[in-house]
């Protein structure tokens, strides 16, 4: 692989630049993921539905809607963006739809809120 450097100094370290760009590209999916995940979870709304999902496992958007004392059309539109995107799945109970994480998607998600709950409980 060619390698373009535009660094001016001396020593830099050809080799190294080069691990680093292969690095970065060959992770360009797992860079993707994670990027998608955080910009779901950069408006504030979405970011406590994602940690109260963490929490508590299934809620329904009326609970939500409660404990965060906002009406259920406007909690349903952030859960309709986490589902579109595959954070979040629905499970219909009757006429009840409960949200819950999608674990396997949401690795990275899962521990930056594992940290919020730890800081919670030390609190």
């Amino acid at each position: 692989m060619k390698l373009e450097i535009s660094c001016t100094r001396k020593e830099a370290d050809h080799k190294q630049l080069t691990r680093c760009k292969e690095t970065i590209q060959n992770s360009s999916s797992g860079f993707q993921e994670i990027s998608r995940i955080f910009a779901l979870a950069g408006s504030e709304v979405r970011l406590k539905i994602l940690f109260l999902l963490n929490m508590e496992e299934e809620l329904c958007p009326c609970d939500i809607a409660d404990i965060l004392e906002m009406s259920a059309p406007a909690v349903s539109q952030h859960i309709r963006k986490m589902k579109d995107a595959g954070v979040i799945r629905m499970r219909r109970d009757g006429q009840t739809l409960y949200y819950s994480l999608v674990k396997e998607n949401t690795t990275v998600l899962n521990n930056a809120l594992s940290t919020i709950d730890s800081n919670r409980k030390i609190a």
